[in-house]
């Protein structure tokens, strides 16, 4: 695995932990998932209940593919070993990048404006500086939005291990850890 996908494995455990126990377990993704859709508030009905489907999914997975000892939670050393195994995860990560960026598209037009981007990506809790890297990365118009393809293209590659110098590693500039 590459030293940067060993560094987005370290900042998005911590992030998802979201209620600060130390590992994953369902309520940290329903925590999370409520953070998200208080940030769009703009967002229809069925945007705001795909990302908690997709939310719920990616515990499902998780709990289901790393919980190695049955506890009902999954350490750092459990989510480490393999959650950037795309063959495992692929299905789950693809459901909650579409997600989250149609979540950021509330008048689907397939762009998405910075201000939501970076309220959807500080309720996850990212750093406003690398947000807003992440953000220029993806190369936006002149009018300040990015393409929703471009943002679910940008979630995906960030849990593949093989890849580097990704739009994606603007977020661990200065990891939350």
């Amino acid at each position: 695995m590459r030293a940067e996908a060993t560094n987005r494995v370290k900042l998005i455990f911590s992030l998802l932990d979201a209620n600060g126990n130390g590992v994953l377990d369902s309520d940290d993704f329903e925590l999370m998932a409520s953070r998200v859709i208080a940030a769009a508030a703009d967002s229809d009905d069925a945007a705001k209940d795909a990302l908690v489907a997709a939310f719920r999914r990616y515990w499902a997975t998780l709990a289901t593919e790393l919980d190695a000892d049955g506890d009902g939670t999954v350490s750092f050393e459990e989510y480490a070993a393999c959650v950037l195994s795309p063959e495992r995860f692929e299905g789950t990560i693809s459901a909650f990048a579409e997600s989250l960026a149609a979540l950021g598209d509330p008048d689907g037009d397939g762009q998405v404006e910075r201000p939501l981007f970076v309220a959807l990506m500080t309720a996850i809790g990212f750093e406003r500086p690398n947000i807003d890297a992440l953000f220029e990365a993806f190369e936006p118009s002149e009018s300040d939005r990015i393409e929703v393809a471009t943002w679910v293209v940008g979630i995906e590659d960030y849990y593949r291990p093989d890849k580097a110098g990704i739009p994606g590693d603007h977020l661990v500039g200065s990891p939350a850890v």
